[in-house]
């Protein structure tokens, strides 16, 4: 018994020792590199390291000693060095400060004139030639779209699932608990809080314009390979479009911009993700240049549907509230250019903590609109639809992934068009975007925190949604209310608002609500559009913003009135051109990813761990079998020094 506290001490080491040889080979680097206090490196996060040279230094003779001994001699050696010196270790590791890497920003960060003229130019090109050329501009992002969807539609397909395993993989292995941050650091933001930002994140203009929209279209037109009026297949393809699939999305992307600027201290760019795939000195130059530029385009483009969605459904809202009678193209481009305006003056202004007050009334609202629907709707049929549209999910995930143009005997390739891989080129071009918030409400997070929470808590939001809205919409179709109308999707909430007493009240709320999104989505794209054009700069300048947040609505102008009579189709086919390239992106973020966590202290720790375990266990198997080896001969030299013994008592007696 009384061995075995020196047995625990001697485990404990043994998976502590891979750790203790990497704190004292980091404080020796520190005092090799012993930068002066205050001073900004970029690589490092501008933030000078808490160790002491004194101490590094002292530290230094017992980290080549441990490091000789680690490369020549063996874990039972290693083992030994550290016990017979337990005390000085144990001084050394607990002197041990972690250092803040993370990314601060500069003092007066400049503008990037080689990401931001471009996009700019690109910007510019496109509003001029829609506006002047519209015909032209038509038939290009006609023929544009056919290109993509012909031969890369199977892309979009195979991807969109790739990334959502990827997701999941990364955080069921070990490199899950890989901290955003210092090992030692806590969550920025607490539990609830964290999830209640990630609720803002999940609800949106989409999410209005499409509760109602998607399931009950899906319901009455079915989808390819189904018959119509299928509640089951409605509702899964929803779910499809909505939970986890574009969460996966901008999981990938949140977490190489957390990891890479909190974990690593790089600048808060994407072309810094890419650092391990390309090197530091492309990712600063013309090729890193390229990537924050495709970054730009995609939010530009991406917000900008988004926006032009937004504004056809506020014009929808008013009409059906009596305000405005059979609004046109020109009362959708007043809406946007009165919203554009009012986000403008809110940027210059400077009102921050504004538009931070309207994001929590956003979310307010929404909840009342959804508690006034389960209330006043069919409640049971709601609660019905909300274990049975998860059902119908995992019932039919392989068949919908699995959906391509030759689905439903080559028919399916229109319907993809405008639903799933409008989808998931619409999810790609908001990463950016979404992928920057989520990275900075994540700090402190462990990969397997931030992966599970972005991916489960915004799609269960969305499940909720769509039971509500679309479980009553189709219910009423069922009933032989029908709010489906002539099939506009944009009138279709306020109809089903429309249906219930007190809802000509909700279905103002509702119109509000869509012009605050309108104003926030566009505050936030700007400000992260503005912060990647700014080298990564935190707090980016308010009339950078406010420059960005101008283009998008002029793009967004752009995309209703390129669209003639058909609005919607012109705003997703737009989106999917300009998605298709960032596709390729993403996609390269993973391998950047993967490298990087893979030269992670902690997983470096973890296989550091797995091999000097195994070479202990190694080295006391072949002890044991030395002991069991000398324990046989020792019994044979007994047996015959026993023998040997009789032998001569034997003789002894027969003499």
């Amino acid at each position: 018994m009384a061995e075995a506290p020196k047995n625990a001490e001697i485990l404990m080491i043994q998976f502590e020792l891979p750790k203790i040889i990497r704190i004292i080979g980091t404080m020796k680097e520190s005092a090799e590199n012993n930068p002066q206090p205050g001073e900004n490196y970029e690589n490092e996060g501008g933030v000078s390291p808490h160790e002491t040279p004194e101490l590094a230094t002292a530290s230094a003779s017992a980290n080549s000693e441990l490091e000789e001994q680690r490369r020549g001699s063996s874990a039972t050696a290693q083992l030994a060095a550290l016990l017979s010196e337990a005390s000085q270790v144990d001084q050394t590791v607990s002197t041990y400060k972690e250092e803040d890497r993370s990314y601060k920003g500069e003092a007066a960060a400049k503008v990037n004139w080689s990401v931001t003229l471009p996009a700019i130019i690109v910007s510019l090109v496109v509003v001029v030639w829609g506006i002047f050329g519209r015909d032209t501009f038509s038939d290009f992002s006609s023929t544009a779209l056919s290109f993509v969807v012909e031969n890369f539609g199977w892309a979009f397909v195979l991807f969109s699932t790739v990334f959502l395993v990827f997701g999941f993989g990364v955080a069921l292995s070990k490199f899950g608990r890989i901290k955003l941050g210092r090992n030692d650091e806590a969550p920025e933001f607490s539990t609830v809080s964290w999830i209640a930002m990630m609720f803002a994140a999940g609800m949106g203009i989409g999410l209005m314009f499409y509760g109602v929209s998607e399931p009950l279209t899906d319901y009455l037109n079915g989808v390819p390979g189904h018959e119509e009026r299928d509640v089951a297949q409605a509702m899964s393809t929803t779910l499809l479009h909505w939970t986890l699939h574009p969460w996966a999305i901008y999981g990938i992307f949140g977490l190489a911009i957390a990891y890479s600027t909190f974990r690593l201290g790089r600048r808060q760019l994407l072309s810094s993700a890419f650092i391990p795939l390309i090197g530091e000195r492309r990712a600063k130059g013309s090729l890193g240049n390229f990537i924050d530029f495709m970054a730009i385009l995609a939010t530009i483009f991406g917000t900008a549907c988004s926006l032009g969605i937004g504004a056809t459904q506020i014009a929808a809202g008013l009409d059906a509230a009596g305000i405005i009678e059979n609004p046109g193209m020109k009362s959708i481009i007043m809406i946007v250019s009165v919203l554009t305006l009012a986000y403008l003056i809110s940027a210059m202004s400077g009102v921050g903590k504004g538009i931070q007050y309207v994001s929590n009334m956003n979310m307010v609202l929404a909840a009342l609109i959804a508690l006034f629907v389960f209330v006043v709707g069919p409640t049971v049929t709601i609660l019905n639809f909300l274990p049975g549209s998860i059902g119908a999910y995992l019932s039919n995930f392989f068949e919908m992934i699995g959906r391509t143009a030759e689905s439903a005997d080559g028919t399916a390739g229109e319907w993809l068009n405008g639903w799933t891989i409008f989808y998931w080129a619409w999810w790609i071009s908001w990463s950016p975007f979404v992928g920057m918030f989520l990275a900075r409400i994540s700090r402190g997070r462990t990969i397997r925190e931030f992966l599970f929470g972005v991916m489960l808590v915004p799609s269960g939001v969305s499940v909720v949604w769509f039971a509500i809205f679309g479980g009553t919409a189709i219910h009423l179709e069922q009933q032989g209310e029908s709010i489906y109308g002539d099939g506009d999707a944009e009138y279709q909430l306020f109809d089903l608002l429309h249906h219930f007493p007190g809802g000509n009240v909700i279905a103002i709320v509702a119109v509000v609500l869509l012009a605050t999104f309108f104003i926030t989505s566009a505050d936030s794209a700007s400000t992260v559009m503005g912060s990647m054009s700014q080298n990564g700069q935190v707090d980016a300048n308010k009339y950078v913003s406010a420059v960005w947040g101008l283009l998008v609505g002029l793009i967004g102008m752009t995309m209703l009135v390129t669209g003639g009579s058909d609005v919607l189709g012109n705003l997703q086919n737009l989106t999917i051109i300009a998605a298709s390239p960032f596709l390729l992106v993403i996609i390269a973020l993973m391998f950047a990813i993967l490298k990087d966590l893979r030269n992670d202290e902690i997983y470096l720790d973890y296989r550091e761990q797995q091999r000097f375990a195994a070479r202990l266990a190694r080295e006391r198997r072949i002890h044991v079998d030395r002991e069991k080896r000398a324990q046989a001969r020792q019994r044979r030299s007994d047996a015959r020094n026993q023998r040997k013994i009789s032998k001569s008592a034997n003789s002894g007696m027969k003499k």
